[in-house]
């Protein structure tokens, strides 16, 4: 096992190879996300109780809207803080198989990809000065991706919150990987 950092460690044996990438953060940055994320429950309580004490009318349909927009803001940063506190990004070489799984507390969906069908896997072409790029490169979002490869026509990102090195070494493995797999299929 080879562990290009404290975040992402690499496996490859002659059968495939497989990734782990973790999602923590620092606890700087974790610190803020949970403090943020308690913030954010502590309003939508409030806000709910003034709702139950609130008389029928505008002020009171003004505050229900209101708490479906929280709602929603708050099941989505929810969602990031338990990727980031116990979230890992697996990624599996194996056989035929290309496999890419975000999994929370070991849960997740696995997305399944057949080897011949992918295309052009390497790191993706970033301009890491583009607001876009900022935004989602963001500690408080799930994004972040710095891989990607194509498979019957869509482009398909992973690799989420990869350094620009963690990337490029996960790239010449993987690709490494897939030639040996493709010369077994032959």
């Amino acid at each position: 096992m080879e562990f290009v950092s404290d975040r992402v460690s690499i496996e490859s044996s002659p059968k495939g190879s497989s990734v782990v990438i973790s999602a923590r953060l620092p606890r700087g940055k974790e610190a803020l996300l949970l403090g943020w994320f308690l913030a954010w429950l502590s309003c939508g309580v409030y806000v709910a109780i003034e709702l139950a004490r609130t008389p029928p009318g505008d002020m009171r349909t003004f505050m229900f809207a209101f708490m479906a927009f929280w709602a929603w803001f708050a099941i989505r940063i929810g969602r990031v803080v338990l990727w980031r506190l116990k979230g890992f990004e697996l990624i599996r070489l194996k056989e035929d198989r290309f496999t890419i799984k975000d999994s929370i507390f070991g849960y997740g969906r696995a997305n399944e990809y057949f080897v011949e069908n992918v295309q052009r896997l390497g790191t993706l072409e970033i301009e890491e000065s583009s607001w876009k790029w900022q935004l989602n490169d963001s500690f408080w979002v799930m994004g972040g991706e710095r891989l990607g490869f194509e498979h019957m026509g869509k482009k398909v990102v992973f690799g989420k919150g990869l350094t620009r090195q963690e990337a490029e070494r996960i790239a010449l493995v993987l690709d490494r990987s897939f030639k040996q797999v493709r010369r077994k299929a032959q």
